[in-house]
């Protein structure tokens, strides 16, 4: 899966040892912000510090993200990430708009509303001028 946006937050970098095998490990997270008419922020993962190294990412930077989802359940609660395996500079989906955009270049220019004629000559509407009810209701 891909989405595109541009980086606006770079989290503190997490890193440890595996307790299986004892080898360190890296994470590195980022928010990025899609632009489109309703911008949704997603936080993505690079996992492994020679992946982190060949994914650079840089906050105001304008990317494209090729991504995996996974869940896992830990005591009974479901866990969601989302981890990159690359990114792309400078590319974004053709079909989203610039976050820098006017929202008035979107839509046409306001028009004036057509005001009603003047009301000086015009009677009443009466549906039953004789005085008779055209309805059928009981009261």
């Amino acid at each position: 899966m891909d989405i595109s946006g541009k980086i606006i937050q770079k989290l503190p970098l997490q890193s440890g040892e595996s307790k299986t095998t004892g080898k360190p490990w890296q994470i590195q997270s980022y928010v990025l912000e899609t632009q489109e008419q309703f911008p949704r922020k997603v936080c993505f993962e690079i996992f492994g510090e020679q992946r982190i190294k060949d994914n650079p990412c840089e906050i105001d930077d304008i990317v494209t993200v090729s991504f995996d989802i996974e869940s896992r359940e830990f005591n009974g609660r479901w866990y969601t990430s989302i981890r990159a395996w690359k990114v792309q500079q400078g590319i974004v989906d053709a079909n989203a708009q610039p976050a820098a955009a006017p929202q008035a270049a979107a839509a046409p220019a306001a028009q004036p509303m057509p005001q009603p004629a003047a009301a000086a000559n015009v009677e009443a509407f009466d549906p039953a001028p004789s005085g008779e009810s055209t309805d059928d209701l009981p009261f």
